[in-house]
């Protein structure tokens, strides 16, 4: 989810988290909590698409001139929230796998659909795995909470593990900051920093391929030259 929220908030857009499927929990309450804590006062709405209940609490975000995308993972009931707003069955829906528990690829492209009354909305197909592309300046912003302790800290260069004078660590025994808020930081944090590298690398790899293409054609060319000579 937190994956989602830094990805929404990188595109401008403005994040809204839906619990689905809340006849199949039975501490719905318990979740509503977990997501809160990693979330940062982000609206969460939680529903039954198959039992058409909460749905209501949604249509505020749909209205005319917006446009709303739904992303989520296989299984998660997006095509089946749109069917009920839209009061019909137009898009298709499939059950998860009982061995897994994890959704099918029911929806296989992108499609806009419009909803009575105004604004249109985008069915994502689902995802199974979403890589973080995005400045690290902007995951910063994604976590300002954790930002804003991080500027307290003793040492600029501060890792938020075992540095004496961290700000974090204190905020965290002080109950200020939740665990898995920063950990989620961190965790994608060096996942930006590992792409970044990768990125790197492949630019400098590329240019060695192409700065040997160049010399390569230079060498045929003072040969073809040296040929008309003779």
């Amino acid at each position: 989810i937190v994956r989602y929220l830094a990805i929404a908030r990188d595109s401008n857009a403005s994040p809204v988290i839906i619990l689905n499927k809340t006849d199949l929990c039975s501490n719905v309450r318990g979740r509503i909590a977990e997501v809160e804590a990693v979330s940062l006062e982000i609206p969460i709405h939680a529903m039954s698409a198959t039992k058409d209940e909460g749905v209501e609490s949604l249509k505020k975000y749909i209205k005319k001139g917006t446009t709303i995308a739904f992303l989520g993972s296989s299984g998660t009931g997006k095509s089946t929230i749109i069917n009920c707003l839209l009061g019909r069955v137009k898009q298709k829906v499939g059950a998860v796998r009982e061995g897994d528990s994890r959704g099918r690829h029911i929806t296989s492209s992108r499609e806009l659909t419009i909803i009575p009354g105004g604004g249109i909305v985008i069915d994502n197909p689902g995802l199974r795995e979403l890589r973080m592309w995005m400045n690290e300046d902007r995951l910063d912003e994604v976590f300002s909470d954790v930002m804003a302790f991080a500027a307290r800290c003793k040492f600029r260069d501060c890792r938020h593990e075992s540095e004496p004078g961290c700000a974090v660590k204190d905020a965290l025994k002080g109950g200020e900051l939740d665990n898995r808020r920063l950990q989620s930081y961190i965790k994608l944090k060096k996942e930006l920093s590992y792409l970044a590298t990768r990125k790197k690398e492949k630019a400098r790899n590329t240019k060695v391929i192409f700065e040997k293409k160049i010399s390569k054609w230079s060498k045929q060319i003072k040969k073809q030259k040296d040929r008309n000579k003779l």
